[in-house]
């Protein structure tokens, strides 16, 4: 069969809407739709109509007729039921079979009509697959909401969080002025009750507070590299003030040299990160394949897990036309084997079971697109197995006699297949009451001026920085791969509430896939050479928490 045309008229001949699949002008086209109404005979319930020339198959759409022109040796039946299928997606996408409704439409007509019929031949689809393509989401529309939303969601907590600690200031003024009166000014100095408020920084992702290093300021690495408190001596000034305000940073200097400038090489904090963060780029082929999956885990304190979610997907892109006509074999998925759940392309022929993972065209004399990256192929899988978490956190928070919280965390690579980078591990940290002093006196709210007010660091693989505006320590590992695949932490802090320190939050970004997805060989279809290859898998994090 051979379609010429896809076409929406009114009853008069004149084209709403129309498709050409072959080479015809304009003209030749409105002078087919015109004659269409007088060919049409008076009484009968026909469905098509010939002339010398093409074949008229058509449907009433209520005042417009919808038909397809064919050449008259177009198989009658095939085309009834191609017509059929045009008549079903104009009345998925339009409310009404109203002329308004199909011009409101008409762009996304012309788009189900070629996925329908290419190059005047039907292609092997159905109602459901044609939506499907028709819906196709932006991966990096998603990821750009998605970040929008983050940072509406740390403006709202951090407008929350300066409203608290306005109102908290508000409450001990008025319990100053009730205890003391004008008892002199105290380390916060001005006013008649010696108090006065805090300076106001609204940033929307203010700046983790850095450790603090031992080397000199003037040669010392990037602050953010700190080895942590040290154990045991006296505390600085700025440490009394840190615990003062309940662990809030007020100052973005080193804590240990107060209006030292940041160093120039300074790292980012793994929030203002780019998405692909510190994975080696590949050197794309000619023959270039991306895989990425996206992973959503909640496992449980005590062990166990409550949920995995893996999403995957693999894009094609071809830059050179003589590989265009090429199959991709897939190496065994040994990790989920007949768990995971594929999803192709609708002009992708389906995997065949018991038999060897193939991505190619349904159609082999056609070939890929040539420069454009195109989704060939999807994955899932949702179960609760904790064989396949990649990576897993022990955190242990144990309370001691005076009022503080001995924690050690300890995490561990279970898929050695991975290599993890940026790693970052976010421990909540449980809120202590300030001490406030008045005159050099301490003045004690409810459980006096501990200190593990402030977390002391006594044992650490990588790096840590407190972060501020979610009240946490994060613990930031770059690398862990099969040679590197565990470390643990250890710090003391005032509270006694083991829940307190969960929910914890893990992000990374890894080399490789959790699913086992990747490409075996690439080979032409005509001939079998095999073709050079390059490919690019890696695995984002879209939640990762321990209950």
């Amino acid at each position: 069969m051979v379609v010429l045309a896809a076409s929406i008229c009114t009853k008069g001949g004149k084209a709403v809407i129309s498709r050409q699949f072959r080479d015809m002008s304009r003209a030749r086209i409105e002078s087919l739709l015109a004659s269409f109404p007088k060919l049409i005979p008076t009484g009968t319930q026909h469905t098509s109509v010939e002339t010398a020339d093409v074949r008229y198959v058509y449907q009433p759409l209520e005042d417009l007729y919808i038909l397809l022109i064919t050449n008259k040796a177009s198989n009658i039946l095939q085309d009834i039921e191609t017509l059929h299928l045009f008549a079903r997606v104009v009345s998925d996408l339009c409310r009404s079979a109203e002329l308004r409704e199909i011009l409101k439409n008409a762009m996304a007509l012309l788009c189900a009509f070629d996925e329908i019929v290419s190059l005047g031949y039907r292609e092997s689809v159905n109602l459901m697959q044609v939506r499907n393509v028709l819906e196709m989401e932006s991966h990096e529309e998603k990821i750009q909401d998605i970040i929008a939303r983050n940072k509406e969601a740390e403006a709202k907590e951090e407008l929350k969080r300066r409203a608290k600690q306005l109102e908290m200031q508000r409450r001990e003024q008025q319990r100053r002025a009730a205890s003391g009166g004008s008892s002199g000014g105290g380390y916060l100095g001005g006013g008649v009750t010696g108090y006065a408020p805090v300076p106001q920084r609204f940033d929307t992702a203010p700046a983790p507070i850095r450790t603090v290093s031992p080397a000199p300021a003037s040669a010392r690495a990037p602050a953010f590299k700190g080895s942590g408190m040290k154990l045991g001596g006296k505390k600085t000034r700025q440490a009394e003030l840190l615990d003062a305000l309940g662990g809030e940073a007020l100052l973005s200097e080193d804590m240990s040299t107060p209006g030292t400038p940041v160093p120039s090489g300074t790292p980012e904090p793994p929030a203002l990160k780019n998405e692909r963060g510190s994975l080696p780029v590949v050197n794309a082929e000619s023959v270039h394949v991306v895989i990425r999956e996206t992973l959503n885990v909640e496992m449980v304190r005590d062990g166990g897990l409550n949920s995995l979610e893996l999403k995957g997907d693999m894009n094609l892109h071809i830059t050179d036309p003589a590989n265009a006509r090429v199959k991709l074999a897939l190496a065994p998925a040994a990790n989920f084997g007949a768990e995971l759940q594929f999803k192709q392309h609708p002009n992708v022929g389906k995997f065949v079971a018991n038999r060897e993972r193939v991505v190619a065209l349904k159609d082999a004399a056609r070939g890929f697109p040539v420069g454009q990256a195109l989704a060939v192929l999807k994955w899932r899988y949702k179960g609760n197995d904790e064989t396949y978490v990649p990576l897993s956190i022990n955190c242990w928070p144990t309370p001691s006699n005076d009022g503080t919280c001995e924690v050690n965390i300890e995490y561990e690579l279970e898929n050695e297949g991975l290599t993890l980078h940026d790693v970052v591990i976010s421990i909540p940290l449980p809120y202590v009451p300030p001490t406030l002093r008045t005159c050099g006196v301490p003045l004690t709210l409810t459980h006096g001026n501990r200190d593990g007010s402030y977390p002391t660091v006594s044992l650490h693989s990588g790096e840590w920085a407190l972060n501020p505006s979610s009240h946490s320590l994060d613990w930031s590992i770059p690398l862990i791969n099969a040679e590197e695949r565990s470390g643990s932490l250890e710090f003391a802090v005032g509270g006694d509430d083991p829940g307190a320190f969960f929910p914890v939050k893990v992000a990374f970004v890894s080399e490789g896939s959790i699913a086992g997805v990747h490409l075996a060989s690439v080979s032409r279809v005509d001939g079998g050479e095999e073709v050079v290859f390059s490919e690019d898998a890696s695995v984002h994090v879209e939640s990762y928490t321990v209950v």
